[in-house]
């Protein structure tokens, strides 16, 4: 079934290109993540934000970045992210999501893609699956996106890797129950 992109696409990729440019500019290093890394590689359109991972010691610079390029920045209280306001939309600079800080491993991982005739290096699905997986908890206990990334991707993701990566977490760990039985991922060797 084809993916009808949300009203606000067009502007959710407006601010993508012009947040990606600040940081370029500042040489900030950074990755298309989230939403808009699956759909750069062929998953459904977001309709939330727009997010890039950088790493902890860059995470300043590139809020700085940002609202030199005109958005309006804040420092969220969880410690994990940094936030710009381009009019309603919002970029969200992730450093520490749960799992663990961006580190050397996850550039390593990443490619250049182009996404709407912009080059940007763009997180591995893995990543971006952990990082979904990770972020399951009592108080957001949704499969939704994940799910919905898993339907339309499974066959670029490395599932043993995102496996050992969110072994810890008892939502991934029901969460690869519920894949298994739909069909949509193969269970574990044993």
């Amino acid at each position: 079934m084809p993916y009808t992109p949300p009203e606000n696409f067009t502007e959710l990729i407006d601010t993508m290109k012009k947040a990606a440019a600040a940081l370029r500019d500042a040489e900030v290093p950074h990755l298309l993540g989230g939403g808009l890394a699956a759909w750069a590689r062929g998953g459904p359109p977001t309709e939330h934000d727009v997010d890039f991972f950088v790493r902890p010691r860059h995470a300043e610079a590139g809020l700085e970045a940002l609202a030199g390029a005109g958005m309006r920045p804040e420092h969220p209280p969880e410690g994990w992210l940094l936030k710009a306001h381009d009019g309603d939309l919002l970029v969200d600079l992730i450093f520490r999501p749960s799992g663990g800080e961006i580190a050397d491993e996850h550039f390593e991982r990443a490619e250049v893609l182009e996404v709407m005739a912009q080059p940007l290096r763009v997180a591995s699905l893995d990543d971006v699956m952990i990082t979904k997986l990770l972020s399951i908890s009592e108080q957001e206990p949704s499969f939704a996106s994940a799910l919905e990334l898993t339907r339309s991707l499974r066959e670029q993701i490395n599932w043993p890797f995102v496996r050992e990566r969110t072994a810890s977490s008892p939502f991934a760990r029901a969460f690869f129950t519920l894949v298994e039985e739909l069909g949509l991922v193969r269970p574990a060797a044993a």
